[in-house]
């Protein structure tokens, strides 16, 4: 049994974050599943980008879409369905299995709807039906327009991949959001079971702050973030509120460990999959991180829901001159601006592509 088998037997959710079409088409994925135990996949902007600029695989289907009249944002929306209905169906088998608590794939509503919640909640809809899978989340940022869209979109029951979190602030904002939405349809006579993910970003935090500690608080700054979050979620699913929409037949929003690949070249690179190792949680890896875990890894530690080490630990950050708050609201900026920048790349990439096609005949 390797690590990430033992990992997904302790009772965390091991999901893939990538999606290429030659992930799809070459068994690649279906390898992953079958000897890796992952049981889910996150995309995003970003990933799309780089699949569809650096590869000749999307050609054909661009042509063929751009021919029939469609724009580039039309032709990526249908690129990127495509795949994500292709992995999603791939995952099937574990989300019957599971009752849909697993085997589920993600797409990310445009990013240049973050910050409109009107727009945002009928782009959701839209792409969730499109998508026709019961088994896909929609992905939508923890922002601060972004919460209530949240909250419209499960009401709709619409299932949501809460993206772009980074504090306890912007979890907890998130899973309000996520629980006024489940109260709105107990209360209007509806099938309270709309799932969720909130997923908090981890590596970022401390390539943000690398060059600004020392030596001994260097790489520990996501851990204690996810620590600090980790307990916040451990008192949240045994609330009062939360048992009583369990009782109505809801299950809870699970978090989700996100941007867990090593950024210090120093540092293991199976770093947070270690220390983030807990049940009841999902880890997306990048690939790369997921084939090291699996070659190499090991489980030796715990997460745990204590929270007063990472008190401590993000009160020595504090004295080095961090400011937490300030930071996690910068991270959620430039995440999305990141995919801002990500979605309208490929939009370029796409229309350059069907110019270039268009010359060749």
């Amino acid at each position: 049994m390797n690590a990430t088998q033992q990992l997904h037997g302790l009772g965390q959710s091991l999901w893939l974050d990538n999606i290429t079409r030659d992930l799809l088409t070459s068994g690649t994925l279906r390898r992953y599943i079958d000897q890796f135990s992952v049981t889910g996949l996150t995309s995003n902007p970003t990933i799309f980008d780089n699949d569809i600029k650096n590869s000749l695989t999307y050609d054909t289907s661009i042509r063929e879409k751009a021919f029939g009249g469609k724009k580039a944002e039309a032709i990526f929306l249908d690129l990127a369905l495509e795949d994500i209905t292709q992995a999603a169906d791939l995952f099937r088998p574990t989300f019957d299995r599971t009752d849909g608590v697993d085997g589920w794939v993600s797409m990310e509503v445009s990013p240049l709807l973050a910050h409109n919640t009107s727009t945002t909640v009928t782009a959701t809809k839209e792409l969730f039906l499109r998508a026709a899978r019961p088994n896909v989340f929609i992905k939508i940022p923890g922002t601060k327009e972004g919460v209530p869209a949240i909250e419209e979109a499960i009401f709709a029951g619409i299932p949501v991949n809460v993206t772009l979190l980074f504090s306890q602030q912007h979890y907890l904002a998130s899973a309000e959001a996520y629980l006024r939405g489940i109260e709105r349809r107990i209360d209007a006579g509806m099938n309270p079971n709309v799932p969720s993910v909130a997923s908090v970003f981890i590596s970022r935090w401390d390539a943000a702050v690398m060059d600004n500690v020392p030596d001994i608080l260097r790489n520990r700054l996501g851990i204690a973030i996810a620590q600090r979050i980790y307990h916040a979620y451990n008192s949240l699913l045994n609330n009062e509120r939360s048992r009583r929409i369990y009782n109505f037949g809801a299950r809870p929003q699970r978090l989700l460990w996100a941007s867990t690949g090593t950024k210090d070249p120093t540092a293991s690179d199976i770093l947070y999959v270690k220390a983030l190792a807990v049940p009841f949680t999902v880890n997306t890896m990048p690939e790369k991180t997921l084939k090291a875990f699996a070659d190499h890894g090991q489980i030796d530690t715990r997460l745990t829901t204590v929270s007063g080490p990472a008190d401590v630990t993000l009160r020595q950050f504090a004295e080095c001159g961090i400011d937490i708050d300030a930071l996690a609201a910068q991270l959620q900026e430039d995440g999305a601006k990141s995919f801002v920048k990500s979605w309208e790349n490929l939009i370029d990439v796409i229309s350059w592509k069907v110019g270039e096609l268009e010359k060749a005949g």
